[in-house]
């Protein structure tokens, strides 16, 4: 059934979309610190450079062209069950909620790593864990109001965080050309940190499709996705390599440099008021990026429960036109999940977010095949051009799933490959469709050839 909004329902416009899409991705260059332990500057540098083009172009370029097709919301649900079927969008759905289990417990440990760094007290022990489910929590308020408040907060929020990074880039600078120091390229990185290195610039980059689940709550969706795709995507750019290249000018060593060490490189430049105010921001960037993916992940239940994929009771909105239901079912998974390790996290997300990512390849090419005359206000070349726009993600998914053969996780007191989880993840999906949702999907299409 078609979903539509209220006519008097406030909608999101151009700038809080941007915003909101860039904290989808990137939150600005907390979360990049292990970049720089792993590679060093220059091979950091040109990881931050190369990955934008194999990774960020294609998939921001695919996400132009089926939102501003097809502005639905449930957006990638929706276009991956238009391409291929029940079954696959089943599927889509079911690796993107899972993949944001994962995903999502990341950011309550941004926030709770920077607020540490304030007094280590106040997260040590169980503290850690309630600041965390405070963040849960916090959001899901936050979301309840709807989403242009989420992402006019989201433009605040962008504000205040990427301020002291401009200081901090000036202080770089002038630091080169006043004193002239010694500017330390490379580091001695092994093997296994330059793949880590290379794992969390995948994760720091990833995420564009997560704005087209909002696609009726967005102001003129065919205009204003393609632009907001491309503004994001040099903002998250510039915003990871331009503090990284005041960090090298003004001479200082990324030996050890890892998540949460922004404020040492801050001290060093500026001050102990530069480093607490960058700490600030990443407290402020673990809050605004779970705000955003909130905003997005709840509508994927919602788009299913009214396919009838899910419980109808879960499509249950507010006033603000919020699924309500949804935020505090997603919220409560999200809170379960936020006792694991930053990097066994990133590496399952990773696979997870990356099946989910090549089906959307895949339903971007089977429309341009199956309905040709489809309305495309911006499109993404010929269809040759299309088809090859899924090689570069694909080749780096697959370089995630060999580098986390070895990686292992504790599960009930004992240790499992993160491979072998995530793919057993991945293959509960076609059990619980059948068990939940193939009944109602043949009824849905034996209705549909009878039309």
């Amino acid at each position: 059934m078609p979903r539509t909004l209220k006519p008097a329902q406030r909608k999101m416009r151009l700038l809080p979309l941007i915003a909101a899409t860039y904290f989808m991705v990137s939150g600005g260059p907390y979360g990049i610190e292990d970049i720089l332990g792993g590679a060093g500057f220059a091979r950091a540098i040109i990881i931050l450079l190369v990955l934008p083009i194999l990774w960020s172009l294609p998939t921001a370029l695919m996400i132009g062209e089926l939102a501003s097709a097809i502005p639905a919301e449930g957006g990638f649900y929706v276009w991956v069950r238009r391409a291929l079927g029940p079954f696959w969008g089943y599927q889509e759905g079911w690796l993107s909620l899972s993949a944001s289990v994962f995903d999502m417990a990341i950011y309550p440990a941004i926030f709770v790593l920077y607020l540490g760094k304030f007094n280590p007290g106040l997260t040590s022990g169980w503290h850690g864990y309630a600041w965390s489910l405070a963040v849960v929590i916090f959001c899901c308020s936050w979301n309840l109001r709807g989403a242009p408040a989420v992402g006019e907060g989201s433009v605040g929020l962008f504000a205040l965080l990427l301020a002291p990074f401009v200081v901090f880039m000036a202080l770089g600078l002038w630091r080169e050309f006043t004193l002239h120091p010694a500017i330390h390229w490379a580091n001695a990185g092994s093997d296994a940190a330059l793949s880590t290195a290379v794992l969390v610039a995948m994760w720091n980059y990833m995420g564009w499709d997560n704005a087209s689940t909002v696609a009726q709550e967005v102001e003129n969706p065919q205009r204003n996705y393609p632009r907001a795709m491309i503004a994001a995507a040099m903002l998250a750019a510039v915003t990871y390599i331009l503090p990284l290249l005041a960090m090298a000018l003004a001479g200082l060593s990324v030996d050890s440099f890892s998540t949460g060490d922004w404020m040492t490189a801050a001290d060093a430049i500026g001050g102990p008021l530069l480093g607490v105010a960058v700490v600030a921001g990443g407290a402020l960037c673990g809050i605004g990026m779970f705000n955003a993916l909130m905003m997005s992940y709840t509508r994927l239940p919602m788009a299913m429960a009214e396919d009838g994929m899910l419980p109808r009771f879960v499509a249950r909105r507010n006033s603000h036109n919020v699924p309500w239901v949804s935020v505090l079912l997603c919220g409560l998974g999200w809170a379960l999940a936020l006792n694991l390790k930053f990097e066994r996290l990133i590496s399952i997300d990773l696979i997870l977010y990356g099946s989910s990512l090549l089906l959307e390849f895949v339903a971007l090419v089977v429309l341009r095949i199956r309905e040709p005359n489809l309305t495309r206000p911006f499109k993404a070349g010929n269809l040759a051009f299309a088809c090859s726009l899924g090689i570069g993600p694909a080749v780096l998914i697959g370089y995630a799933l060999y580098a986390s053969r070895r990686e292992e996780i504790s599960l009930a007191h004992n240790t499992v490959s993160a491979l072998v989880f995530s793919l057993a993840v991945g293959l509960l999906g076609p059990v619980l469709y059948w068990l939940t949702a193939a009944r109602f999907a043949r009824r849905r299409l034996a209705a549909a050839s009878a039309d």
